[in-house]
């Protein structure tokens, strides 16, 4: 049996490739800052320019576009062959939301590749059982018939732990020395 390596390009773009750190799915509060780390990758032989566009969509409806500036700059160039880090954060107004990061090339200024994330708020991040959740009522009654067989079961293996527990010997320390100056008696108190 004759086995051949698979020439498979993991990156997708043929100008230039981006990735980043964030997770597919992001619990995100609007106004907040998203830190992340975003690599940009230039596969070719020769030095290219790149821009990043930050695209946020409902569904098929587009809430916002712009550039991210890299530096103060719109485009920045990367060596042939090298890649770059660009270390910052993001801040929308929107949740529930895809982002989407694109990489555009200045030459063809034709997105090469990109990246996505899934923004939701807080409460839509929680499964529909769980105390909190849209549409829940939380019996604090019926949590704490749960949580008290526990805290008496912790409290129980306390005392059995303490009661198992060898006992400290005290030191005992030799009875003072009593020498002849503190043997004086006390003068005689005043009588009635």
């Amino acid at each position: 049996m004759k086995f051949e390596v698979m020439q498979i390009s993991v990156m997708a773009g043929k100008l230039g490739d981006i990735f980043w750190d964030l997770t597919p799915y992001i619990v995100y509060a609007p106004g907040y800052d998203i830190g992340c780390n975003i690599y940009v990758a230039n596969p070719t032989d020769t030095e290219k320019e790149y821009a990043l566009m930050a695209r946020l969509s409902r569904n098929t409806t587009l809430i916002s576009e712009e550039a991210i500036p890299v530096f103060g700059y719109t485009w920045f160039k990367v060596d042939p062959g090298d890649f770059i880090t660009l270390k910052g954060a993001l801040r929308f107004m929107e949740s529930n939301a895809d982002l989407t990061i694109s990489l555009v090339e200045r030459e063809t200024e034709e997105t090469t590749d990109s990246v996505a994330t899934r923004l939701v708020t807080s409460t839509a991040a929680l499964p529909p059982a769980w105390p909190g959740a849209p549409g829940t009522t939380t019996d604090w009654s019926s949590m704490l018939g749960m949580m008290m067989p526990m805290l008496m079961f912790a409290m129980f293996g306390m005392i059995m732990l303490s009661a198992f527990k060898p006992k400290e010997e005290k030191e005992q320390l030799p009875p003072p020395r009593v020498t002849e100056e503190r043997r004086r008696l006390l003068p005689p108190g005043r009588e009635r």
